[in-house]
Formats: structure tokens, C-alpha cells, sequence
């Protein structure tokens, strides 16, 4: 029987376009002292694995050390069934926003398979996350700080998610059965979507909208960004995608067969 029903070596912490060497070494050290070990980094801006780095990391080098350096965030989240994006501003399209005390109230029901990750994403220090990585998550996250000066030093971000993380692995512990609960209340049939099943996804769904003349790259009018928002708060499983991508391949048939 495991102790707790999820592990903390199932939470990634992912850093995107990160400018200071010091900030991955205290990252890495903001994660080790929450006993988070899964750090992947994307398109680092500087030197990562320096003298400043290590010392900042006080003896958590290993993690960075150990962080694959991924060219894109499509890569770094690829087995990702949940992705989270911290930002600390407002979008021009409203998307779910948890608080980071909600964030680790869902972990016991996100990560109750084994084969369940779940990314938390940074973003850079001068401008945090674009709005097509922030389209990349199923929730963004954000730390109600003073808003009047409500930004924070990259490793203290992380530090306020991994505590809340630690904090959930903590109260948490097997029923009496032994069972872990799961996201829907009952064993599901299949799997969930992971990122990389997602983004395949939104790549056929656009390419079958626009086969079917209801989508103008030209004028998108926001219509994928709104599709996005609707598949990845429906949390579709691997099965539930596949049939949709079988629906989507009989409408391009259709479609070439018109012409």
C-alpha cells in the first residue's frame, strides 16, 4: 500500500526562455525542498548549468544537472495529461484560473493514475508566457499577491506551487480499500488525452475546418483559440479523441470527395 495516493515525482516543474542562470539554480532549490526532482527547461536565454547556477541550487544541483533542455513546449509537455501556466496577467480571452491552494486541491484526483503528469509552466522573467503557450494549458494559475506589486522573483513562484503541492502530497492518504480516488469519481475506461494527443488534435481539427470552408486562416476570428479553450477544459480521454479525429477524417473525405 503506498503511503500517499499520488507522487510528487509526478508534478514537472518547466521553465521557458529563462535569462538568468542564478534563477534555474534557485528554482532547483525551491523544488528540492518541496521534493519536487522533474525540472525541464525550454529555449534557455543563457548558460545553464554554471557556477552561479550550482551555488544559487545550495546542493540541489543535480536537478539542474539532470533538466533536459527542450527546443519547444509542445516537447517539454508531451506526456503532460494536465498543463498549468502560471501568469500574472490578464488575457483578452478569459480562460480557467485556479489559485495555487486550488491547484493542489485537484491533484489527488489529477495525478491518481500512474501514468498521470502534470506540468506547471513559468514563463520568462521580463514577460512571463506568450498568449499561444498560456493556449498551450488546460488551467492558468496565478498568486493572488499585491496588486500593486504583485510580480515575483521566478524561484519564489515556484516555491509558492511546490509548497501548495507538498501540501496536498501531505494531507493526502489511501482510503481504507486502498484505493486512490480518481478525477471523475469512478475507474475510468481510458486514459487521458495527453498534451502531445491534444495538440495532434487541434492540428487535424483545423486542417478539417478549413477543408470544410467553416474556417478562414485569413480572418480566424479567434475560432481556434475558443476551440482550444473548449477541448482542454473538457478533459477528453484518449478514446473520446480518437473519435473525434475519426469524425474529423470522415469530414475531410466528405469534403474532398465534393470537389
Amino acid at each position: 500500500m503506498l503511503d500517499h495516493p499520488f507522487s510528487l515525482a509526478q508534478l514537472r516543474v518547466v521553465l521557458i526562455g529563462t535569462s538568468h542562470p542564478g534563477n534555474i539554480g534557485g528554482v532547483a532549490r525551491a523544488m528540492k525542498n518541496m521534493g519536487l526532482t522533474d525540472l525541464a527547461l525550454v529555449a534557455p536565454r543563457c548558460e545553464v548549468r554554471t557556477s552561479e547556477a550550482i551555488s544559487r541550487a545550495s546542493g540541489a544541483d543535480a536537478l539542474v544537472a539532470a533538466a533536459p533542455i527542450h527546443t519547444s513546449l509542445d516537447d517539454a509537455v508531451a506526456d503532460a495529461t494536465l498543463v498549468v501556466g502560471a501568469s500574472a496577467r490578464s488575457r483578452t480571452l478569459p480562460w480557467p484560473m485556479l489559485t495555487p491552494r486550488q491547484l493542489s486541491d485537484t491533484l489527488t484526483s489529477e495525478l491518481s493514475s500512474q501514468e498521470a503528469r502534470v506540468a506547471l509552466v513559468f514563463g520568462r522573467e521580463d514577460s512571463g508566457l506568450t498568449n499561444e503557450e498560456l493556449q498551450r494549458c488546460h488551467r492558468h494559475v496565478n498568486i493572488p499577491a499585491n496588486p500593486d506589486f504583485s510580480s515575483l522573483n521566478l524561484a519564489a513562484a515556484v516555491q509558492v506551487l511546490a509548497y501548495e503541492c507538498r501540501q496536498a502530497w501531505l494531507q493526502e492518504s489511501p482510503s481504507d480499500t486502498g484505493e486512490v480516488p480518481t478525477s471523475f469519481g469512478v475507474e475510468w475506461d481510458s486514459p487521458l488525452a495527453s498534451h502531445a494527443d491534444m495538440e495532434r488534435f487541434f492540428t487535424h481539427l483545423e486542417r478539417a475546418l478549413i477543408a470544410v470552408e467553416f474556417h478562414d486562416p485569413a480572418k480566424p476570428r479567434q475560432l481556434m483559440a475558443r476551440l482550444r479553450r473548449l477541448y482542454l477544459r473538457a478533459r477528453p480521454d484518449q478514446m473520446e479523441i480518437s473519435i473525434l479525429r475519426g469524425i474529423l477524417t470522415a469530414m475531410e473525405k466528405k469534403a474532398n470527395n465534393a470537389r
